[in-house]
């Protein structure tokens, strides 16, 4: 089984449009969630996301490629030009042959769904742009990724609502590890910060209207954001005999199916993922330093995967450092986990701890410590980064210093 680390990082989120940019912004606790900034947003009971503000495609693409690119799919190419440069990697011969692309979304071109459905049903036109279909489809990102830098290996989408990013991190991470392909380019993005988009979540109740408060007694509700986090994942020794800067190594994954609730967590779902990437990566639970907690701010959500920490790790719990990066950013739904990967690599790298903030409450449910409010420093040689998704589908990434 062949070692696999990640040698590439980029990123567009509320808060910041760089891997650079967002590590300062964890690192000072900045909260980028605010008002949205949409179309109708006056008939939108919850009016407040973690919008990327000041991202113009009309700067980064030309007409032609705006046609044809969804606001997911700029924030996908925007993302993997930073990591795929910080690589160092061109794409060619046998090495572009054989490397691909695996990433995540939950709702594909959901603004380009919402324009051309308010453009039939309420403006009444009759034709829409011939570029449509391949605009929405939840493939487009990684298509265009693979067509802008020569990725001819295996390329895909992975959706699995909330857990989509960290499936398709793990699916590249297991082509790597099998040897099936030296570099796989993977991560995930989203942007459901449309009327449609926000009016559909409003339907399930779980949304704050004022801020994102995750462990915090007095939560109430999860925050949708947007954007994207991409990364390069390389096979160790293929990083190595060329000298490539690492940024942290990829050490196991594991993933469980609650088959139980369509909507409510399950302890022991949870549970299994943490559990099963301890496993698969050959780590004692006293290694573990720091967990990016799924941490979406619903009452159900928090204290369901406290109560699965606290079962995985027994008294190593109380030695846990383990925030929830939504209080700044917002839930990405489908690209979450790639940008929540980034905490983990700055807690490994840097030692900070990306905080929890808004936190003012303490909830005896979530005894742990969530590094409320500001970041901290703390060596950290092995973090975990959970996800846990509507439909019980639970993905748990491990990661290690090197």
């Amino acid at each position: 089984m062949k070692r696999v680390v990640i040698t590439g990082a980029g990123t567009i989120n509320p808060l910041g449009h760089s891997v650079a940019d967002t590590f300062a912004a964890m690192r000072e606790g900045v909260c980028g969630i605010g008002p949205l900034d949409i179309r109708d947003v006056d008939r939108l009971q919850i009016q407040i996301g973690g919008q990327v503000k000041g991202f113009e495609a009309e700067g980064r693409y030309n007409r032609q490629q705006i046609s044809l690119y969804d606001r997911f799919t700029q924030f996908t190419l925007a993302a993997a030009r930073e990591a795929i440069e910080q690589s160092g990697l061109t794409f060619a011969g046998e090495l572009a042959a054989r490397s691909g692309v695996v990433l995540g979304t939950a709702g594909g071109g959901v603004s380009t769904w919402d324009d051309n459905y308010r453009a039939v049903y309420e403006e009444g036109k009759n034709r829409v742009h011939p570029f449509v279909v391949p605009k929405l489809m939840n493939n487009a990102a990684a298509s265009h990724v693979s067509m802008e830098w020569n990725l001819k290996g295996p390329s895909f989408t992975v959706s699995t609502a909330c857990a989509s990013s960290n499936h398709a991190m793990s699916q590249a991470f297991m082509m790597i590890r099998s040897g099936m392909a030296p570099v796989m380019v993977t991560g995930g993005s989203e942007s459901m910060l449309c009327f449609g988009g926000v009016k559909a979540w409003e339907g399930l109740r779980v949304m704050s209207r004022d801020t994102c408060r995750p462990f915090s007694a007095n939560r109430n509700g999860m925050v949708q954001g947007e954007g994207a986090g991409i990364f390069v994942f390389e096979e160790y020794e293929h990083a190595r005999a060329r000298g490539a800067e690492i940024l942290c190594e990829v050490a196991g994954f594991a993933m469980s199916s609650d088959a139980s609730d369509i909507v409510m967590p399950s302890k022991n779902g949870a549970a299994r993922a943490m559990a099963g990437a301890l496993q698969d990566a050959g780590i004692d639970r006293s290694e573990v330093g720091y967990i990016n907690a799924h941490g979406t701010g619903t009452a159900a959500n928090d204290k369901t995967e406290c109560a699965a920490v606290a079962d995985v790790f027994g008294p190593h719990a109380d030695q846990l450092m383990i925030s929830s990066t939504k209080s700044m950013h917002g839930h990405l739904i489908g690209g979450t986990g790639a940008v929540e990967l980034l905490a983990c690599i700055m807690a490994l790298r840097d030692g900070i701890i990306a905080p929890t903030i808004g936190y003012q409450e303490p909830d005896p449910e979530c005894a742990l410590d969530v590094v409320p409010n500001e970041a901290r420093e703390a060596k950290v040689t092995v973090a975990l980064s959970n996800a846990f998704a509507f439909g019980g589908m639970n993905a748990v990434v491990a990661l290690r210093k090197t």
